[in-house]
């Protein structure tokens, strides 16, 4: 993402296959590898998961990019030795070049005890704001910084029998819409341009449309516009200035 003249890298998988360890349960491969821009200004990880910090594509970013992480994924970019490490914790923030602030906010549960990072990021010079959570789980803190003007997060719930949604996109994408108003939501966790193989595959059920999300917001009311990019796509977003009450 291009904010404040800045050019963000998130939680990227750009090259290689991605694998938690278990092939035989789920494994993923790239039809076509992206090219890794050496223009990049700050690398933005949310969580330590193969998911978020992708080692194969990690390991091929200059190691001098300086990087933004949750403790877990902190920890990744350090073991494989990048120079400029910034650890957030909830609550905190960090400013790139004086021009984005990003704030660091209780993001995906992971396991019973570790809650990864959201984001929200703020250009200073125009007070635009994006919020990023790629699982679906949202804390009630974002309401003291509404409005936000773009969500990005999961527009449709991923489901397996039996466990339920582990993405929640359907009602909990209406729900902080509700609290941000943004102008634009764009999905996480929608296929990649990739090939899935293993047993999880098989299972997993996508429940919900972008539609459906569409027809959500327009019976409460939200203007809110559902963007669907493809892969490799270059999207430049129009924002209506809003008004401000004192």
């Amino acid at each position: 993402m291009e904010i404040g003249g800045q050019r963000i890298l998130v939680d990227p998988w750009l090259v290689g296959e991605l694998s938690f360890g278990l092939d035989w349960l789920f494994k993923a491969s790239l039809k076509q590898e992206r090219l890794i821009s050496e223009d990049i200004d700050l690398i933005l990880l949310s969580q330590g998961l193969p998911d978020h910090a992708h080692l194969p594509t990690l390991k091929q970013l200059d190691h001098k990019i300086p990087v933004v992480a949750s403790p877990n994924a902190a920890k990744v970019v350090q073991d494989l030795g990048y120079i400029s490490v910034t650890c957030l914790e909830h609550g905190e923030s960090f400013t790139l070049n004086n021009q984005v602030e990003i704030r660091a906010l209780p993001g995906s549960p992971i396991g019973p005890t570790l809650t990864e990072n959201s984001y929200l990021l703020k250009e200073l010079a125009t007070n635009f704001s994006l919020y990023y959570e790629p699982h679906g789980y949202h804390s009630p803190q974002l309401k003291q910084f509404a409005p936000v003007d773009v969500i990005i997060t999961p527009t449709v719930d991923l489901a397996l029998p039996l466990v339920g949604a582990i993405i929640r996109g359907t009602n909990s994408a209406l729900e902080v819409s509700k609290w941000l108003e943004p102008q634009f939501i764009l999905p996480t966790a929608a296929k990649a341009d990739a090939i899935y193989e293993g047993l999880m595959v098989n299972f997993l059920k996508a429940v919900g449309t972008a539609e459906d999300l569409r027809a959500s917001l327009e019976k409460n009311n939200l203007t809110t516009q559902v963007l669907e990019p493809k892969p490799g796509d270059r999207l430049k977003l129009a924002l209506k200035k809003r008004a401000v009450t004192c």
